[in-house]
């Protein structure tokens, strides 16, 4: 690898290991074996190697996503079996990339002060959520991108929610199992709701 490529590893080592905010220029150096003219030569800045790096730890974090959902076919399954199975490995990947899932959650506090960071993040989720729709649902946003978009940003709001509950209480966060048995709670919620109004209507 040259100095570039060193630099952004080093730099995602370093988001992973310290976060953004707590991350100096010596400790990207440190971690890459490079020099802190390289940061200036490749990048212009400290905090603008740290974008590019936390751009790219964003699209490894949808990579390990897309494949936590992808990787093994629950097709003969019922819609809730199928749905705890998918989560129980999109859980797994939390334990197993701890580190990935911490400096994500970290970088989306950043956005407000990084205008560029935000406009990719945008851009992160609108993508994100059509594919949740499709992994999830086989909504096809080419067919419904409104549907697409709908079902995927519930999918992308329990996503983030559970990833936030089980970095701060892993102990307590909900697994697979209690995901599906909520769901059946609700969907069945509903269901007696909307047979008590067609009796009344």
């Amino acid at each position: 690898m040259g100095h570039r490529e060193d630099l952004l590893a080093g730099a995602k080592r370093c988001l992973y290991e310290r976060g953004y905010a707590r991350t100096t220029a010596r400790d990207i150096v440190a971690a890459s074996g490079t020099n802190l003219a390289s940061i200036g030569y490749h990048f212009g800045s400290k905090e603008a190697l740290l974008n590019v790096a936390m751009m790219e730890a964003i699209e490894e974090w949808g990579n390990e996503i897309e494949r936590a959902l992808t990787s093994s076919s629950d097709a003969d399954a019922d819609p809730v079996r199928r749905f705890e199975l998918t989560w129980t490995r999109v859980i797994e990947s939390y334990s197993a990339h701890r580190q990935l899932w911490a400096a994500t959650v970290e970088v989306a506090t950043q956005a407000e002060h990084i205008p560029e960071i935000r406009a990719f993040l945008a851009e992160a989720l609108q993508q994100g959520r059509l594919g949740l729709a499709a992994l999830f649902q086989n909504v096809d946003a080419t067919q419904d991108e409104k549907l697409a978009r709908t079902v995927g940003s519930f999918y992308q709001a329990l996503m983030s929610g559970v990833i936030v509950q089980w970095l701060i209480d892993p102990e307590r966060a909900p697994s697979g199992a209690d995901l599906a048995e909520a769901l059946r709670i609700i969907v069945g919620s509903v269901q007696a709701a909307e047979v008590g109004s067609n009796k009344r209507d």
